[in-house]
């Protein structure tokens, strides 16, 4: 079967988020800001992953709006639907088929060593399954497309890795068809939350969102956590421990960083002046993403519109990919066996 290639012969690549409603500035920076700079180097696909986030307890009436406004959000951020492919999971019957036939050639062991694996389960009573066969659907979700680049994080190389292995014992039982996708190490950065104690996450409530207005966003900065030595204005600091100075390097000019660090180290500035520094450079570079998140708000077709595109595209090449699967499994029915046999020879 003739496959669908990536555009202009571009690697293809996947990358997913889940439906948390708006981004907050741990997301933009992590991916969603390297992804907007991929969409002219790669055949990019973004998916809006629902079908992982029902792991977890969730209100069913609140996901429609949930998956809408990440889709709106990244649209603001730059992900542009007619140079990436964007499109909500469960809208790809086949993510979940493929899911399961993965699923048969997973070994346990290699799922029960996944590091969020033991880490998420630990603080259950109760494990889900879903917790456990998580990176088989990842690995759908990946392979689906025939996707050979992975964008992640350090602490996501681990799924990439096991995403390969699926490949190695699929096709070494069913004939080589699926590409071992290579991660894309360094390209999402770990953003600490304004705690300055763990991962930047809503739950936490340690995030400035995306679409956040500037006095909402200084409200959150003021009080965020900096180097503890600096204890009073006269206290000179390290700013390379500083979550401050660290987000200083992602939002603010070459010259305001210097500024920062000798600020600090020196005690030439005070903390609340690095932080209204920030506040300033930071509320620049997400206006016009607000500018354009309030365009799509006044017109929530285009969004619609998006997403049908993007499961129109994937639809097709899902298809594709499903057909040989299950021509090289032997459950392409619908054929006599006297065609299948033809075709395998």
């Amino acid at each position: 079967m003739k496959r669908e290639l990536p555009v202009a012969g571009r690697q293809r690549a996947f990358s997913g988020i889940q439906p948390s409603g708006e981004l907050h500035i741990g997301n933009y920076l992590g991916a969603v800001r390297n992804w907007v700079k991929m969409q002219d180097d790669y055949d990019l696909f973004i998916c809006v992953v629902d079908l992982h986030a029902i792991i977890q307890p969730y209100d069913p009436s609140e996901m429609p709006e949930l998956v809408f406004d990440m889709a709106l959000t990244l649209m603001a951020a730059g992900i542009d639907p007619e140079r990436a492919t964007l499109f909500v999971q469960s809208d790809i019957p086949q993510h979940s088929e493929l899911s399961w036939i993965f699923t048969t050639v997973t070994p346990i062991g290699d799922l029960e060593r996944m590091t969020q694996y033991k880490e998420k389960s630990a603080r259950l009573a109760s494990v889900p399954a879903g917790l456990l066969a998580y990176p088989i659907l990842q690995a759908a979700d990946i392979l689906l497309y025939l996707a050979t680049v992975v964008p992640v994080g350090a602490d996501q190389s681990q799924h990439v890795e096991l995403t390969r292995e699926i490949v190695r014992k699929w096709n070494a039982r069913y004939g080589d068809y699926f590409p071992e996708p290579q991660a894309l190490i360094g390209q999402a950065k770990r953003v600490l939350g304004l705690d300055g104690q763990a991962k930047m996450s809503k739950s936490l409530g340690n995030t400035i969102g995306l679409l956040e207005s500037p006095e909402e966003i200084w409200e959150k900065l003021r009080p965020a956590y900096t180097d503890p030595a600096r204890k009073t204005r006269k206290d000179p600091g390290n700013p390379f421990i500083c979550n401050i100075f660290s987000l200083h390097q992602e939002f603010s000019s070459d010259e305001d960083i210097a500024w920062a660090q000798e600020g600090c180290q020196t005690a030439g500035i005070g903390c609340i002046d690095c932080k209204r520094r920030l506040g300033d450079n930071m509320i620049e570079e997400l206006r016009p993403i607000r500018g354009r998140a309030d365009e799509l708000k006044a017109n929530p077709e285009r969004v619609q519109e998006a997403l049908r595109q993007g499961a129109d595209r994937c639809l097709g090449i899902a298809e594709q990919t499903m057909a040989e699967v299950k021509r090289r499994m032997g459950l392409d029915h619908v054929r006599s066996p006297s065609e299948a046999k033809v075709d395998a020879d």
